[in-house]
């Protein structure tokens, strides 16, 4: 503890003036130096000092151990992923912050505070913490300069700004180590990489995650990052890797009753059975995943419309009309240009094909094209096309579309 600054604030608090303090135990110049930790004072001052301010060296000290587990257990449960146990942790640290600011861990304890608002969504907050940080870097050690790079890294992960958090994520690798082994930092450097598709990185970094977590017994973390996996094991086409993280995951959710994420992994699931071409497993992994969603979100909307599609590809024509009517009024409602589109589509090929490719070719795939959205989507789209052309005898089209499936390899 910086006993002169927690003397100074317990005094002023107490209403007392240096000559009240200081009488019988040392000058006033001599109490106003130690206030101003410009000297040092021996532990027997310190002790009457605090003596006649009713605290005690023994309760400084256990104070500052208590700051020091507190901080301790914040990180930890932040790790685990233990939403309740963070709360209860964070609201310890606050009955306690008035002596935070005379502990030696005060820049850590500030830096938690970033990390805990980053948790929590709360934006504006950590946007503020983060510019008070800043202004007190220069006084960081080399493992509170890391942590305040790490957390930036994670506070531009959250607002979506993949590749400038990936090369602070680089950087950090590099020169730190020994302090980015944690199962942590290599789960937000494989999120990283998935975001930005690079997904042999996203799984080489998920994998050494994983068996940290899993060496851990980090539970939720796991299923995190079978989750990453899963997704990039489908991005790659290794589809037996990523059916098995997707069943494990099924598994490990409904024992543990992370209801949250279940309707995400039967989706990802459906997905990955679709790709297979396994359509009615897919369908019956999508009707579970929309059975567990409310209905007025972007997660429904798409699951919707994989089902709206597979009953097309069926040739169940009334479901997929049903389905894709009911995407066509929520994009509208949820202002979604790209499912209202799509679901046009599919619509007006149920009635008139003609006008429907017509369509697919003025509206959509310059939409797609234009926001980078849904490449799975585009290539279908282009074979559509090209086949199209191709059984019309319009083979330059019919290149062209093929052309841009390729990458211009033809």
């Amino acid at each position: 503890m910086e006993f002169g600054a927690l003397i100074k604030f317990y005094r002023t608090q107490k209403g007392m003036t240096q000559t009240e303090l200081a009488k019988g135990i040392c000058s006033v110049p001599h109490l106003s130096k130690i206030e101003n930790n410009s000297k040092e004072a021996n532990e027997e001052t310190i002790s009457l000092l605090l003596e006649r301010l009713r605290i005690s060296i023994e309760e400084m000290e256990e104070k500052e151990e208590q700051i020091k587990i507190l901080l301790r257990e914040l990180n930890g449960n932040i790790n685990f992923y233990l939403k309740d146990e963070i709360d209860e942790t964070y609201q310890k640290l606050k009955n306690i912050e008035h002596l935070i600011p005379f502990s030696k861990h005060f820049y850590i304890c500030e830096l938690y505070k970033y990390r805990y608002l980053l948790f929590k969504g709360l934006f504006e907050e950590a946007a503020a913490q983060r510019d008070l940080l800043y202004k007190q870097k220069k006084n960081f050690s080399q493992h509170e300069n890391y942590l305040f790079r790490y957390y930036n890294a994670i506070f531009l992960i959250l607002k979506g700004q993949y590749k400038n958090a990936d090369d602070i994520l680089d950087t950090l690798y590099t020169e730190n180590d020994h302090e980015t082994t944690s199962g942590e930092f290599l789960y937000h450097r494989a999120l990283v990489k998935s975001s930005l598709e690079q997904t042999g990185h996203a799984i080489h970094f998920g994998k050494m995650a994983l068996q940290i977590f899993m060496n851990q017994h980090n539970f939720l973390r796991i299923l995190h990052t079978l989750m990453m996996l899963g997704i990039n094991y489908t991005q790659s086409n290794i589809s037996e890797e990523a059916e098995g993280c997707f069943q494990h995951l099924i598994r490990n959710a409904e024992l543990l009753k992370e209801e949250k994420m279940l309707p995400q992994i039967y989706h990802n699931m459906g997905f990955l059975q679709n790709k297979m071409k396994n359509v009615k497993e897919a369908l019956y992994y999508y009707e579970k995943s929309l059975a567990l969603q409310p209905n007025l979100n972007q997660h429904y909307l798409v699951t919707l419309y994989s089902i709206g599609v597979i009953h097309y590809s069926l040739q169940s024509f009334e479901k997929a009309k049903e389905c894709l009517q009911e995407v066509n009024s929520l994009s509208k409602e949820l202002g979604n240009k790209e499912y209202r589109l799509l679901a046009d589509f599919y619509l007006l090929h149920m009635a008139t094909p003609q006008k429907a490719l017509k369509y697919l070719e003025t509206k959509v795939i310059p939409y797609l094209e234009e926001t980078n959205e849904n490449s799975d989507e585009l290539t279908r789209f282009y074979k559509m096309l090209s086949d199209y052309y191709h059984e019309n005898g319009m083979v330059n089209e019919a290149i062209q579309y093929l052309n841009k499936i390729t990458g211009g390899l033809l």
